[in-house]
Parts: C-alpha cells; sequence; structure tokens
C-alpha cells in the first residue's frame, strides 16, 4: 500500500497547519456493522508497523492509537502511552478521542442521508432554515465544500465572544454573524476555503431539518445504526466519560477549558479506532445512504485545485490514487483516517498529543 502510505505522510504533514431521494433502507434496529477480525497472515506488514510506532512513542513523538484494516480485518491494532500523563493512565485501543476536523465527514453524512430523505435539497439556500441569515446566496453544497466564502468563527469570535471563560455554541455562531457581519472571504461558490464556519452550520440545518438535537440525530440515526457504541457528539450538559483520553500540550499538561469547545458539526465527535473501522466498512457497504449518494461525496468538487488535494463533501480526495482521507487538530488531539478506495485498506490514527510528529516518507511506504 505505497500510495495510501504517501498519502497518509502527506496528511500528517498538512495538519501541523448528488444524492437521489431514494427508499432509505430499514437498518435502524439492525446490527449492520462490521464484527472486528483480525487477519493473522499478514505478520510481515504486522511486524514493519509496530517497530514504526514503537520507535517513535519510545522517542516521544507519538501517542496514541493506531489501527490498520484490509477489507474490514484489522492488520495491526496497538495503543501507546499514556491517556492522561499526570496520573499514568495508560491508553488501550477502547479508548475515546476527540477526533476534530475529521467529524467533519459525518456532519457531511447527515446532511446526506437528510436529502435522501427529502428533508432538504443540496441547493438550499441556508436562508430556508435560518431566514435572518445576514450573507445571500449561500447553499448546503457550498457549506459541503468549503466554497461559501464564510470567514471562519474561531477567529472572528476572538473578538465578539465577550466573555471567554463562558463556553459558546452553533446559535452563538449564528447570532455573532448575524449581529457584527464580519467580512467574508469571497463571493459564495468561486473558489475552495477551508471553513469550520460552514460545517458548525450544517449541523445546525441537521437540527431544523430533523427536529432534533445534533447529538440526539447523530446518535439514533447513524451511530447506533452502525454499531458505533462509543461514538458521541460532545454535549456541554453531559460530562466526558472516563474512557475519553485527556489532550494533552507539547509539554504534555492537559489542554483545559476552551470557549469554543461547546461548537459542533466542524469537530467534537468523539470515538474510537474500532468504531471508525465499523464506519469506514458500512461506507464501502453503502450502508444508511446509497452508493449513487456516496459517490458523490467521493467526487472532487473543483477543476483547478491539485488533483491530490480536492474535496467532496467531509473528505478530502486524491482522485489520481483513489484514495479519501481526512485529518483533524484541536485542543491536543490529531487524528487521520486514510481509505484507499481501490483495495479496501485503511488507516485510522488517534492521538491525545500536540508534540510535534515527524514520520519521514522512506519510513512509511512500505509499513503496509
Amino acid at each position: 500500500m505505497k500510495k495510501t502510505a504517501i498519502y497518509f505522510l502527506s496528511i500528517l504533514l498538512l495538519f501541523v497547519t448528488a444524492c437521489k431521494n431514494e427508499k432509505v433502507p430499514n437498518v435502524s434496529n439492525a446490527a449492520v456493522y462490521k464484527r472486528i477480525t483480525f487477519n493473522r497472515e499478514t505478520t510481515g506488514a504486522t511486524a514493519r508497523i509496530n517497530q514504526f510506532f514503537t520507535e517513535r512513542n519510545r522517542k516521544g513523538v507519538f501517542n496514541g492509537v493506531v489501527l490498520f484494516a484490509e477489507k474490514g480485518n484489522i492488520i495491526y491494532e496497538k495503543a501507546f502511552g499514556y491517556s492522561d500523563f499526570r496520573r499514568k493512565t495508560p491508553l488501550t485501543t477502547n479508548s475515546v478521542f476527540q477526533l476534530a476536523s475529521v467529524s467533519k465527514q459525518f456532519t457531511a453524512f447527515a446532511i446526506m442521508l437528510l436529502k435522501e430523505r427529502g428533508k432538504l435539497s443540496y441547493s438550499d439556500n441556508v436562508r430556508k432554515f435560518f431566514p435572518s441569515f445576514p450573507y445571500e446566496d449561500i447553499t448546503i453544497r457550498q457549506l459541503l465544500t468549503h466554497s461559501s466564502g464564510l470567514p471562519n468563527y474561531m477567529y472572528f469570535a476572538n473578538d465578539y465572544w465577550p466573555d471567554k471563560s463562558k463556553m459558546m455554541d452553533n446559535k452563538d455562531v449564528i447570532e455573532m454573524l448575524e449581529r457584527n457581519l464580519p467580512q467574508p472571504y469571497f463571493r459564495p461558490g468561486i473558489r475552495y476555503f477551508y471553513s469550520n464556519t460552514g460545517y458548525a452550520l450544517l449541523a445546525s440545518i441537521v437540527e431544523k431539518a430533523s427536529g432534533m438535537p445534533f447529538y440526539r440525530f447523530m446518535e439514533k440515526e447513524i451511530f447506533k445504526p452502525l454499531g458505533m457504541e462509543s461514538t458521541f457528539v460532545y454535549n456541554p450538559e453531559n460530562p466526558l466519560p472516563a474512557v475519553v483520553a485527556e489532550g494533552h500540550n507539547p509539554n504534555r499538561t492537559p489542554v483545559g477549558f476552551n470557549y469554543q469547545n461547546g461548537v459542533v458539526g466542524d469537530k467534537n465527535v468523539y470515538s474510537t479506532v474500532e468504531d471508525l473501522l465499523r464506519w469506514d466498512y458500512a461506507l464501502y457497504k453503502a450502508q444508511l445512504v446509497s452508493q449513487e449518494c456516496l459517490s458523490e461525496a467521493f467526487t472532487p468538487a473543483f477543476k483547478n485545485l491539485r488533483d491530490d488535494h480536492n474535496y467532496g463533501f467531509g473528505w478530502r480526495i486524491n482522485e489520481k490514487d483513489n484514495i479519501v482521507y481526512h485529518g483533524g487538530w484541536w485542543d491536543g488531539y490529531r487524528s487521520y483516517i486514510v481509505r484507499s478506495l481501490s483495495d479496501q485498506r485503511t488507516i485510522i490514527v488517534l492521538i491525545n498529543s500536540a508534540a510535534h510528529i515527524s514520520f519521514r516518507l522512506q519510513e512509511l511506504e512500505d509499513l503496509f
């Protein structure tokens, strides 16, 4: 899997910085997820992967959980380091991590699910759901593909959110946009610019279209049907379970409170490596939505971007090598999922330390 390994490296370096209205399969009460199985015939790859991550953990440049899989079968899975450095609590393969921007693929999937159920259209204007929204001609499709031109709330909130000891949420993001009218980056639809604001808006649209809180919709309609029992959307009203790994600064101290942690859709899905493998399997099997719908999600939205760095619906796309991927980085967490669609090989890495990560290309090429 050289191409996948190469692309995995590019993600690590980077983040240091239409469906039809078809009948949806009734799987809400079925165990449709992939049962985790190990392939014991790949001892060579297992040894290489283990040596690679063990050495980096020993050098203090990797702390997290790793999973490599092929066609739903685990080739390699291991936890390295600590869930809590202060207490020396070890990570396990069942540890739960904040997914940061890897959460965006779940938000996009919720929109796709509602589209297939006839609750919305990709061409719908944001004002259909929020009539007082101050920016004209912004569609759901533009939010999905980061082409809305909306300014990043993570930046303008520093100016407009008065009490940094109080957590803000999605409603606050919308109110800041309406009240302060921060300057958009460009006219909607003319180019790509990565937008956390867009995915926060998508989560709010899910709530409007479904009539449910975002966290509840995701649990009821996606996580539970797919058997993702350890996966959830952060809800400030509920304490995080003890199994959640602590996010750490580069000096290995806990990151602590961030007033932007209440915003969901762009981040704030929590999960494990095995639940993400169940998710990966569900996508290959087109569970919950049609294959046609998924195909559009993995179709590059832009003609003028590099063919190895395009975007679909919640996924970055390397069209040349038929790889889709995403990474995330937020408050001491990093997350990466890489899916080689041609051979159904998957790499999942969840990290709870913001320490610098340096993976040499030559060492990754032959891992898998």
